[in-house]
């Protein structure tokens, strides 16, 4: 499965952006899908995770500004991003397990995609 993120940029804080993951399968009814986020000198960390049913997951550090959904077209992941803090500031993944459950733990995900740059600064 090859996964392509796009949507990340540079906005100020309280901003919003919304990334994509576009896959090179149909994901909905066989993958667990996760974004997750990382920057330089620290480990990767989950931000948000959805099953192949819709049940989503949270990190707490986004629980109620980042929303995790699908898209209309079988093999797309969104994760929308609002109130954006400076913290949020990382290069983002999109990434899938073929399966069960994936949670927010890295090391569960079979498949990766390249990252798009988040910057949050005023």
């Amino acid at each position: 499965v090859l996964l392509v993120e796009s949507g990340g940029g540079s906005v100020q804080p309280g901003g919003s952006l919304r990334l994509s993951c576009t896959a090179s399968t149909y994901t909905y009814s066989n993958y667990y899908m996760g974004w997750f986020r990382q920057v330089p000198g620290k480990e990767r960390e989950g931000v948000a995770a959805i099953d192949s049913i819709g049940t989503t997951t949270y990190a707490d550090s986004v629980k109620g500004r980042f929303t995790i959904s699908k898209g209309n077209a079988k093999n797309t992941l969104y994760l929308q991003m609002n109130s954006l803090k400076p913290e949020d500031t990382a290069m983002y993944y999109c990434a899938a397990k073929y399966g069960a459950y994936g949670g927010l733990l890295p090391w569960n995900y079979d498949y990766w995609g390249q990252g798009t740059q988040v910057t949050v600064s005023s």
